[in-house]
């Protein structure tokens, strides 16, 4: 109704008049009073939300749900649980010093030939 021009706006003031007074007429014929026109539109009803009563409901249902969460875990640690045999440890590998010697002399190689700038060691 902001963007409207005078002449709508004296529109919208007849339109207004004219159901106040066709109101009148139906409240006459059928014996009611009429109900008094607004000029401004009805807002929706705003929602009020949880009464007092239906959140302590809530809440009390919540913490029941959580006693028996509870419950249920503290059953189930009560239990007697067989302790399972634990694996015994893997065997660590162990190289060989054969097997060292042989991997540092290629490392000493490769690094050798890096440093004279030979790209044969890679």
């Amino acid at each position: 109704m902001l963007n409207l021009s005078a002449q709508q706006l004296r529109k919208a003031a007849d339109l207004k008049d004219r159901i106040a007074a066709l109101e009148k007429q139906l409240a006459a014929l059928t014996g009611r009073q009429a109900a008094p026109v607004s000029i401004q539109a009805a807002k929706p009803a705003k929602k009020k939300g949880m009464s007092a009563a239906g959140r302590a409901k809530v809440a009390a249902a919540q913490k029941a749900r959580w006693a028996k969460i509870k419950a249920a875990k503290a059953q189930t640690a009560s239990k007697a649980v067989k302790p399972v045999a634990a694996k015994p440890a893997k065997k660590k590998f162990v190289m060989s010093a054969a097997a060292k010697a042989k991997i540092s002399a290629a490392a000493k190689a490769r690094w050798a030939a890096k440093k004279t700038g030979n790209s044969a060691g890679n």
